[in-house]
């Protein structure tokens, strides 16, 4: 049955791909560490371009440094870098942190708005790390796409080969991925792009997703 895939519909196949996870992979959460909203928000931020693994080497410090965004805010960018320093992009991540913290404590009271849309207005808040931060403190029932998501579901064909963009791969996920399992096939799909089917060259030996993979079946 190498080539099921290649006679899979759309449902069958995110349908076959759910039951995989359910099964395989019931407990999928995030590998950054955080322990309440906003050292997530924080570890977030810190994670764009750069690994889990590197950020949770970071952050320890940098929580007990700056424990609360008011502590943040009233920190000076260059003390944000000098803790930030070995992330990617710490001269801009430095700026947007202390942006955030000033912002969060100012207009929001220090508490993170559930709003996808509103999140966005922090400083280093787009769309993936709202979708992040909002369907883990809220539950909501948004998927984030970063590079692993993108990568997946397009070789898997949950989203089509053509996708150009992140927000094309999240409105097809999110139009076929029921509600409740949205925030935890964010997880599924990140853990799976991270360990299993990686960018240069996936492990379709150590997959258990190949009977409905269309990379699989060469399509």
């Amino acid at each position: 049955m190498k080539n099921k895939g290649n006679f899979m519909t759309l449902s069958e196949r995110y349908t076959a791909v759910i039951a995989w996870f359910e099964k395989n992979m019931p407990v999928a959460e995030s590998e950054l560490h955080y322990r309440n909203p906003y050292e997530l928000l924080v570890a977030v931020i810190l994670s764009a371009q750069c690994t889990d693994k590197r950020v949770n080497m970071v952050t320890p410090a940098f929580y007990k440094s700056f424990p609360t965004a008011k502590k943040l805010a009233e920190a000076e960018v260059d003390e944000i870098y000098e803790h930030i320093k070995s992330i990617s992009y710490p001269n801009n991540k430095a700026k947007n942190l202390k942006g955030m913290a000033v912002m969060l404590t100012e207009k929001f009271n220090s508490v993170l708005p559930s709003d996808v849309k509103t999140l966005q207005e922090l400083p280093g808040v787009g769309q993936k790390t709202a979708n992040v931060v909002a369907s883990i403190v809220y539950q909501k029932p948004v998927i984030a796409v970063d590079t692993h998501v993108f990568r997946v579901a397009k070789r898997i064909g949950l989203a089509k080969s053509t996708s150009k963009t992140p927000l094309e791969v999240e409105q097809q996920l999110e139009k076929n991925i029921p509600e409740p399992l949205r925030a935890t096939s964010h997880h599924w799909l990140i853990l799976h792009g991270r360990y299993v089917c990686v960018a240069r060259k996936p492990k379709c030996e150590e997959c258990g997703l190949t009977e409905c993979c269309k990379y699989f079946a060469g399509l």
